[in-house]
């Protein structure tokens, strides 16, 4: 069915069920791709334009056992995609609180001068120079669901290379520093903060730490499954990689499965366990690029991906570049042709993103586990697809 209105679409054996707006047929035809040739259970794949949906699809199955429709409203862990939310709450300070990325974090958090970082910058913990990949602390992944015990190890534990040198990718414990900066400056936790002043506005169906009504909507993951020669691989890399990344990835190491746990799904972890639908990121991105300014001012949104330094990261081991706790798409075109299109990728391969510049935002999420931290093969034929619509 051509033209805005729901539809149905038979891809691979699956029926694709949603809408697209004439002239994103692309994207439809790239999702449909995703399950016929690229193994996909579950997914859904929104874009924004100009601040209206264009692309709201949703197809497969809510559980690997394939028992479950993904529906409208199927909610799924997008693990790093939410460091977008995060980033935007630190935005929304920096807009209406004068939070400024000059700030000294202690200035905030005093216990957080500790061991030396007291001269720590907000800039330097959002954009991954901070120090703190991981802990040094062994943890279980239990462990992550404890607000108090994370952020005390954290205020107290030394910095495991030069601040402000090179960043050095903080998986997880991004979103605790940035979450405690929130809840020193407002009183309330991320998750609190966002919900009023983000999901809440924008009717985006997005949350960080649900409510146990909500668990019955949820996907369930399937757990990253390598093959003996990318097992072999991973071994050598982790042998003989930076402290920094083997704090940040295996301290301790996740395979996706985790975040099929109640507990996982209701505790706010800011960086790894934000949970909602494509169209509900989406929407949040496309808030940004639209021009609307209806959550932060353009000058807040400028800043916010202005770039921190372009590096090879301690912990991905591949160059690139953070503003305030967003990632820039680069000349590799991680979100696209244009270096300042904005986004993040999650573990396993969703991603969300917005293109000022095209007035876009979209996203992609999906319940199975790939192997990578960015890039996905099934998330950049979207980004692909997204752009070839846009160039007509």
């Amino acid at each position: 069915m051509e033209g805005t209105g729901t539809q149905t679409r038979e891809g691979g054996g699956i029926q694709v069920n949603g809408m697209v707006t004439a002239g994103y047929e692309r994207v439809r035809d790239a999702f449909a791709a995703n399950f016929a040739e690229r193994g996909e259970i579950g997914a859904s794949v929104a874009v924004v334009a100009g601040g209206e949906p264009v692309v709201n699809l949703w197809a497969g199955w809510a559980d690997p056992g394939r028992t479950r429709p993904w529906r409208v409203d199927t909610l799924t862990n997008v693990w790093s995609t939410t460091k977008n939310m995060t980033a935007l709450c630190i935005a929304i300070l920096v807009d209406r609180a004068g939070l400024d990325a000059a700030d000294r974090v202690a200035r905030f958090w005093p216990q957080f001068a500790a061991a030396g970082k007291g001269e720590i910058t907000l800039g330097w913990l959002m954009s991954h120079r901070a120090g703190l990949s991981g802990l040094t602390t062994p943890i279980t992944v239990t462990d992550w669901q404890d607000w108090e015990k994370i952020t005390t190890l954290l205020a107290a534990q030394a910095p495991l290379w030069e601040p402000g040198t090179v960043s050095g990718y903080h998986a997880v414990t991004f979103g605790f520093l940035a979450g405690e900066v929130v809840r020193r400056v407002t009183g309330q936790t991320l998750g609190e903060f966002f919900a009023a002043e983000v999901a809440r506005p924008l009717r985006a169906d997005f949350w960080i730490g649900l409510d146990a009504a909500d668990l019955p909507r949820c996907s369930d993951m399937q757990e990253v499954r390598p093959t003996e020669a990318e097992q072999s691989a991973l071994a050598e890399t982790f042998a003989n990689a930076h402290p920094a990344a083997q704090a940040a990835l295996l301290n301790p190491m996740l395979t996706g499965a985790e975040a099929n746990e109640p507990g996982w799904r209701m505790a706010e972890i800011p960086a790894a366990n934000g949970h909602g639908t494509a169209l509900a990121l989406a929407t949040i991105m496309g808030s940004l690029a639209d021009g609307s300014q209806r959550v932060i001012s353009r000058a807040a949104m400028e800043a916010a991906r202005t770039g921190q330094g372009r590096c090879t990261d301690l912990v991905l081991g591949f160059p690139l570049e953070f503003g305030l706790g967003f990632a820039l798409g680069g000349p590799e075109g991680h979100f696209g042709p244009n270096p300042i299109a904005f986004g993040h990728d999650g573990f396993g391969g969703s991603s969300a993103w917005a293109d000022p510049e095209a007035g876009v935002g979209a996203a992609y999420v999906m319940n199975r586990m790939g192997l990578g931290l960015a890039d996905d093969s099934r998330k950049m034929a979207i980004v692909t697809a997204v752009q070839a619509s846009l160039a007509g």
